[in-house]
Parts: structure tokens; sequence; C-alpha cells
């Protein structure tokens, strides 16, 4: 049996990206500044890009908080990018939490903080809640 792999190639642009930004920059700096350098990055290679978006978050029919999504790329891939000496299984949960507030099928953490680029790819298999704001997500457009 094959299993297909969600976003290929567009996983494969966002990474090619992050190992572009991380060659020319290092580990060091924080979130923020490798944040900043791969939404320029992706950008001069012409992807859509959202940063810091709002999302909001419901138990029942009650908003109960919001999310802050990294970056949402082309309105369809979810970037978690870390500074830190290693992806924990919580950054993992967290972008999880992303997916499933977006009913979104697919999340990268990406972590800065170390000799290498590190990343994991978060699937969500499932569709969570009715209450999924990707259409808000869409309006409040926050780029750099």
């Amino acid at each position: 049996m094959v299993t297909e792999i969600i976003e290929k190639e567009l996983s494969y642009q966002v990474m090619n990206a992050a190992y572009a930004v991380h060659n020319q920059l290092g580990p060091g700096f924080l979130e923020a500044i490798y944040e900043a350098a791969l939404v320029l990055e992706l950008q001069h290679r012409g992807f859509q890009i959202q940063t810091q978006v709002k999302v909001p978050v419901f138990y029942q029919d009650s908003q109960v908080g919001e999310h802050v999504l990294d970056v949402l790329l082309e309105n369809k891939l979810i970037l978690e990018l870390k500074a830190v000496s290693g992806i924990a299984p919580i950054h993992k949960q967290q972008a999880l939490s992303y997916l499933k507030a977006t009913n979104l099928k697919l999340a990268i953490v990406i972590n800065f903080g170390t000799l290498g680029v590190q990343s994991e790819r978060v699937v969500n298999t499932k569709k969570y809640w009715r209450h999924s704001r990707l259409r808000d997500i869409r309006v409040k457009n926050y780029l750099y």
C-alpha cells in the first residue's frame, strides 16, 4: 500500500527555504528573526504568506481563546517555528492543536536553534470542529 505524502512539493520548497535561511544565519538568533528571514525567503519564491494569524478556538459553541499561527503558507500549510535546543513532543502537539482549530491537514515544526535545521511534519488525520475559522484566516492578512 502506497501512502500519499501530503503537500509533498510544497513541503520540499519550504524546507529548501528553511535550509537557505539557516545556512546564512546559523543558530543562535531569536525565533522572530528566523521568522522574518523565512518569510522573506518564501516571498522571494512567490508564495502567499500570512504571519501571526489569529485563529479562534471553540469549546462547544463558545469561543474560549485563540491560537496565533507563526506562518500560514498558501492557506493550506502551517509553519510553527522554533529556536530551541530540539523539537519536543509538546511542539508537535501544539502544531496539531493548530490543525484542529483550522481543519487544515499539515503543519511543519521547524527548529532553527541547532547546528542543523530540524523539522517534523504533523498531519491532521481527521476533521475536528465545525467551528473551523479558515475563512477568517484569509481575511486577517498580516504580511511583512
